[in-house]
């Protein structure tokens, strides 16, 4: 009978080798696919910051949002288009940017106002322009960031107002 152990530990054995040897192959397949998805998880996370930026962008350009500013003194004449007197120049009607509408509107205010009331009122001013409460809240984002503006927080809601106001009124009491 000990003839009889023998093939069946060496049996046991084998098996027992072989599923060891499975288990650990296992193992290092699940770590190397935990690597890829923590690759692959952060390459997602850069590709949504990236699109959030893209559309922040294409947004701010749509709104019309100066890619460079202009001293607000400085005149609407010299940005390189073509003047009046230049051979083939087309005159156009000059429209006030989004930037320029929003400030002079936030400046009028004696009170902060939300992003669809200022895109309310300036749908009203200006009937030929379409404006969107979504562009006029990225543009009041980016005159925050700019120190244009003020944004107040009163619960869940966003208010701004301007931090250049030019009025008798700014000084305060004395």
């Amino acid at each position: 009978m000990p003839e009889a152990k023998s093939p069946t530990t060496e049996l046991l054995t084998h098996y027992s080798s072989q599923l060891a040897q499975d288990l650990e192959r296992n193992m290092q397949e699940q770590d190397q696919v935990r690597s890829e998805i923590e690759s692959l998880q952060a390459r997602l996370l850069t590709l949504q910051h990236d699109h959030t930026v893209l559309a922040t962008m294409r947004q701010a350009l749509e709104s019309g949002i100066p890619l460079q500013q202009a001293p607000v003194s400085a005149p609407a004449q010299g940005y390189g288009l073509p003047t009046a007197s230049a051979p083939g120049a087309v005159r156009r009607k000059q429209t006030p940017t989004l930037v320029a509408l929003i400030r002079a509107h936030l400046a009028e205010q004696s009170e902060p106002c939300s992003a669809a009331e200022i895109a309310t009122a300036l749908s009203e001013a200006h009937p030929d322009r379409v404006i969107k409460t979504t562009v006029v809240r990225t543009t009041l984002e980016g005159l925050v960031a700019r120190s244009s503006v003020q944004r107040l927080k009163q619960g869940h809601s966003v208010f701004y107002t301007s931090l250049e106001r030019n009025g008798p009124d700014e000084e305060g009491p004395r």
